[in-house]
């Protein structure tokens, strides 16, 4: 963070000053919610959760060099006590981002934040320095926090926003005052919460009716919805997509032997050829997205394209391709699962099965319930388990209860019989089954909605080892 007196950060905050000797002193470290993340400097903010108060750790994190604690209450060591801890971080956060002077890019949309967002900040920083959301922290308490650790030096802020309901987005923009808006689609993650597609574009929306008129609103021309916030925002427009009337467009889209996209990126200062180190076509979007900001900041397509081809992921849990020593592939994708997201990832473990299936390998899709689909719960999980089949993915697994069986009767009624889906209990018991039936050259896919924990499929497949799937 830039140094600010703790008298300031008072002021800005609306708190009181406890035990502080000397309201002088600057914050010069990180912005801490976390303990363990304490640095000399650093400002510790005491939230109070379901099983843990921070304020517990104030004298430990002060002893630790802490210069101060955000509070609700005093806590016995130097500290800013303020009714709202969070609302105060925020008026902090906001406070910061004033005094940056930093491009402020925030982005939003049902599937491919952070990838897009991993893909943007590596773009830009081939440009000037930039701070970018760690992993998928794009909530009220992240954010802020992500404003917080840029410095001086930062000339690109790059913010994930999400939204589990209408207002939410509106509130994060308030907080940090976005230039660059991008909105990626509209798609049925968390749609029991909203209600509907309309609703959650009706969320989404509120990031390009965030911006100036100075500002840029970068819209997905290959997704309806989104387009039609065109008109929801004073700023000017830029179109992305596969549309022949997208600003940032492709051309000559293909998946190579492995799986990865390759393309022609063409952007109003020219073209230039794209072969990407993910995995997917859905990555297509997601680069175009990228490159979207990156013409709007300046950089020439064959800037772009290089970073483009370069990047590589940065968050965990998102398509991480690990073959084993065996030569089995495996694909962690088990962050998290919408509707959208999963035909992405079923797409892209076909376009790898057909390397495998040349050395006689065979697909799997190992995969678990998407929460909060409210309604539609049922008639997703059938089309998922269908599309497997369509896809001629050679064995799926269905792991967990009543969403998984809604998978693999999908895949029954698609005509999938005998050996070539299956419905197991818990991850263990996945783990179990592959052990025994993997064999080299396969490929499998992991992918299931967080709650569910797949992940330790993944890694229990990787290790190897032969004992139980790790407590969570």
């Amino acid at each position: 963070m830039i140094a600010l007196p703790l008298a300031e950060i008072a002021s800005v905050v609306g708190g009181q000053t406890y035990d502080i000797p000397d309201p002088s002193v600057q914050i010069t470290g990180p912005v801490v919610r976390d303990s363990r993340e304490v640095e000399p400097g650093s400002l510790f903010v005491a939230f109070v959760g379901e099983r843990v108060d921070g304020h517990d750790f104030a004298a430990q994190v002060v002893e630790e060099g802490a210069a101060a604690v955000l509070a609700s209450r005093p806590v016995g060591v130097p500290a800013i006590v303020v009714d709202d801890v969070q609302a105060a971080l925020g008026a902090l956060a906001r406070h910061v981002v004033q005094r940056l002077g930093a491009t402020l890019v925030a982005l939003t949309g049902s599937a491919g934040k952070t990838s897009t967002k991993d893909l943007i900040a590596q773009v830009l920083q081939r440009k000037a320095p930039t701070v970018f959301t760690p992993g998928s922290l794009n909530n009220e308490i992240g954010l802020p926090l992500t404003a917080l650790s840029a410095t001086e030096e930062t000339k690109f802020l790059v913010l994930e926003m999400g939204a589990r309901g209408v207002g939410h987005i509106r509130y994060l923009a308030e907080l940090t005052p976005p230039k660059i808006g991008l909105v990626l689609n509209v798609g049925t993650a968390h749609i029991g919460e909203f209600g509907g597609r309309e609703q959650i574009a009706q969320a989404k929306g509120e990031l390009v009716e965030a911006l100036p008129e100075e500002g840029a609103a970068i819209l997905n021309a290959d997704d309806a919805l989104v387009r039609a916030m065109a008109s929801r925002t004073k700023a000017r427009v830029l179109l992305f997509g596969e549309s022949g009337e997208a600003d940032v467009r492709a051309e000559n889209v293909r998946l190579t032997e492995s799986g990865q996209p390759a393309f022609r990126l063409h952007t109003p200062s020219g073209a230039s050829d794209v072969t990407m180190r993910l995995y997917g076509e859905h990555h297509v979007s997601n680069a175009l997205a990228a490159a979207a900001v990156a013409h709007e900041l300046g950089m020439s397509a064959d800037e772009i394209a290089v970073a483009l081809s370069e990047a590589g992921s940065l968050s965990r849990w998102r398509m991480e391709v690990t073959e084993r020593p065996d030569g089995v592939t495996v694909v962690n994708d088990a962050y998290n699962a919408n509707p959208e997201s999963m035909r992405a990832a079923l797409r892209a473990l076909a376009a790898m099965g057909g390397a495998s299936r040349a050395r006689g390998g065979r697909t799997w899709a190992v995969l678990g319930k998407m929460a909060e689909l409210g309604d539609e719960a049922l008639a997703e999980h059938d089309a998922v388990g269908r599309l497997a089949v369509r896809l001629n993915v050679s064995k799926l697994v269905a792991v967990g209860g009543r969403e998984a069986s809604w998978l693999q009767l999908g895949a029954y009624n698609e005509g999938s019989w005998g050996e070539e889906s299956v419905h197991v209990s818990d991850a263990q018991a996945a783990v179990d089954l592959l052990r025994n039936e993997l064999r080299p050259g396969d490929v499998v896919l992991v992918k299931a909605s967080r709650s569910v924990g797949l992940e330790w499929v993944a890694q229990a497949l990787l290790e190897g080892a032969e004992g139980e799937v790790a407590a969570r």
